[in-house]
């Protein structure tokens, strides 16, 4: 085995600790820094995660033994603190969406390929066992040829239970926003690049209530739709209709169906790592569940993937390419709900191969 991969980690927030217990434990990598605005945020993850340093992101860059940095800041300046890391000589695996804007992050992805280094984007749920599973049922053609799709997350809204929601319900945010990357990611993964989307969408509340936490009674404004619902087009005539809601009082969440000419497939929720799927076949009266087979390690997971990908000198499979073309598509979803108009996605990314059954990241040897 190579020596592991030096990371660090920008951003010591809730997410950040989802991170740091998986990263901490895969051989592949070594996190060996943990940087923060809020300095003492960062050193109580480090030491919480046995990582030996923390500091200022500009400590973190100047580091000659980090090769990788997760970029887990809040989603307004992804971009930003990407090109800080890119113009270090490091390459990036950003928490999702990679950036607000087409152009932003078309930029950054063009400042890595002239740096030589790659640009790598959540959500990794899609390289767990569970929605791996249902696309390589797919893949050996257990559905015939895959045709159409639906795709629901609808449930009353986070702030019940969100102790500080506000950043949820702000511009780059919202469910298309932040919901959204989980299904349509999937979607991309199951049927190819998106060509087309047409859509709707509403807004319930203009102001929102915290539920929990010390701002508990608090109020605050929402900046976005609380819901679309979309009709996505793909290449070689496939189509999927696609809900992502913060309205809905009867919560449903976590449905991905594939339809294909020989039978349906029903995924687990993209937003884990984990689950498994259900099989129909025409002509047969019973389902048959297909357990998820692999490994379902958690947040973190592409980051292994990215390193590997490094290391062997093939792409990646959550590619900043990926996330620019998902991006897209959920510009386009809220762009054709505002103008009544149809909306041509310009950008594509190519097909992308189920990971094999016997991948782990927590195996260097996987």
């Amino acid at each position: 085995m190579s020596a592991p991969t030096g990371v660090g980690v920008i951003g010591a927030g809730n997410i950040s600790t989802q991170y740091l217990g998986n990263l901490v434990r895969f051989p592949d990598v070594e996190v060996r820094f943990v940087a923060d605005l809020d300095l003492g945020r960062a050193s109580a993850q480090a030491a919480a995660f046995g990582v030996p340093a923390s500091g200022t992101v500009e400590d973190l860059l100047a580091r000659d033994d980090i090769d990788v940095v997760v970029n887990l800041t809040v989603p307004a300046v992804h971009t930003e603190v990407g090109h800080r890391i890119v113009a270090a000589g490091k390459h990036v695996w950003s928490e999702k969406p990679i950036a607000l804007d087409r152009d932003a992050a078309s930029a950054l992805l063009d400042a890595a390929k002239d740096a030589g280094v790659r640009v790598a984007c959540a959500p990794d749920t899609v390289l767990g066992a569970g929605i791996q599973t249902a696309l390589r049922a797919i893949a050996r053609g257990d559905i015939g040829e895959p045709l159409t799709a639906t795709t629901v997350f609808q449930s009353p809204g986070p702030e019940s239970w969100h102790p500080d929601p506000d950043f949820l319900f702000a511009v780059g945010a919202g469910p298309l926003f932040d919901i959204g990357p989980y299904y349509l990611t999937t979607l991309v993964h199951a049927l190819g690049a998106v060509t087309r989307v047409q859509a709707v969408a509403s807004t319930a509340r203009t102001r929102r209530t915290i539920g929990s936490g010390p701002r508990a009674g608090q109020t605050f404004p929402v900046e976005v739709p609380t819901h679309h619902a979309a009709l996505l087009e793909f290449g070689r005539g496939r189509s999927a209709q696609s809900t992502f809601s913060f309205e809905h009082a009867l919560p449903r969440m976590g449905v991905v169906e594939v339809n294909g000419t020989e039978g349906t497939i029903t995924f687990p929720d993209p937003n884990v790592f984990d689950g498994p799927s259900t099989l129909w076949r025409l002509g047969t009266d019973a389902p048959v569940e297909l357990p998820a087979v692999g490994a379902s390690e958690g947040r973190g997971t592409g980051v292994v993937e990215l390193v590997r990908a490094i290391r062997d000198g093939v792409p990646e499979r959550a590619s900043g390419e990926l996330a620019l073309h998902v991006l897209d598509v959920m510009l386009g979803i809220r762009d054709a709900a505002a103008s009544g108009n149809a909306v041509a996605i310009a950008s594509t990314v190519a097909p992308i191969a189920p990971l094999p059954e016997s991948w782990d990241p927590a195996d260097p040897a996987g």
